[in-house]
């Protein structure tokens, strides 16, 4: 069954706009119809169609239901934004159908981007959210930096992931906790400064490698992503 995305269903019994016309005109359903319905914060609703209306179709709430992530621990994603948003809008497709909690755009010294705006990358983290089956939305913040996220994340494990050789690293696979809270930092691809990295390691972040492999950006935050949720499943 298709799923549509409704934050406030309960309080409306309404479709937005947007579902609203897929679900009429697109689809073809008709008042009597079930649909099934999710709010981004863990609910699924099993509903009918009541009022076939192309820009606010109208529903009756026949059952609700609780869907939990997954996994029961927060992961926080923070990267740098790269300079073409294609590529950023491809990993926060990515990274809500592996599974995060939290996307955090960084603004380091060296980012190539400076601004961005979250209301495009929302809107590809619902899609991605209802075609990988999960019922609770990624947090998706305004850009951040760099130095605030350090000073300001706290109570989880503390990752950052850099290029720089002069410091030793061990692999995030060893390094990670297995059902842990845990946030890591993916720079520009200038790479973080030596002041920020610095700053991060006097703060208790702990300098991690993905590998031997050098990885753009968005690939990165990927491959550290789903690195957390293959040792949960392994351990």
């Amino acid at each position: 069954m298709i799923r549509f995305y409704a934050p406030d269903i309960e309080t409306t019994l309404t479709l937005p706009q947007s579902d609203s016309q897929h679900c009429v005109k697109v689809l073809r359903m008709n008042a009597g119809d079930e649909l099934e319905i999710i709010d981004g914060r863990g609910n699924s609703f099993h509903c009918v169609l009541v009022d076939a209306h192309p820009k606010h179709a109208a529903v009756e709430i026949i059952r609700k239901e609780d869907e939990p992530l997954p996994w029961t621990q927060h992961i926080t994603v923070a990267v740098a934004p790269t300079k073409h948003m294609d590529r950023m809008e491809w990993m926060v497709e990515k990274l809500t159908e592996i599974g995060v909690n939290r996307i955090v755009p960084l603004l380091c010294r060296r980012s190539e981007r400076r601004e961005i705006k979250t209301e495009r990358l929302e809107k590809i983290a619902v899609a991605a959210m209802k075609q990988s089956l999960k019922s609770v939305l990624p947090e998706i913040t305004p850009m951040m930096p760099v130095d605030r996220f350090i000073d300001h994340t706290t109570d989880c494990q503390k990752f950052m992931a850099y290029c720089d050789p002069s410091i030793p690293r061990l692999s995030l696979a060893r390094e990670y906790s297995p059902h842990t809270s845990a946030a890591i930092m993916i720079g520009p691809e200038g790479d973080f400064s030596p002041e920020e990295i610095t700053h991060a390691l006097s703060t208790g972040w702990k300098p991690v490698t993905l590998g031997d492999n050098r990885l753009r950006t968005e690939t990165a935050a990927i491959v550290a992503c789903d690195t957390f949720h293959i040792i949960d499943q392994l351990s």
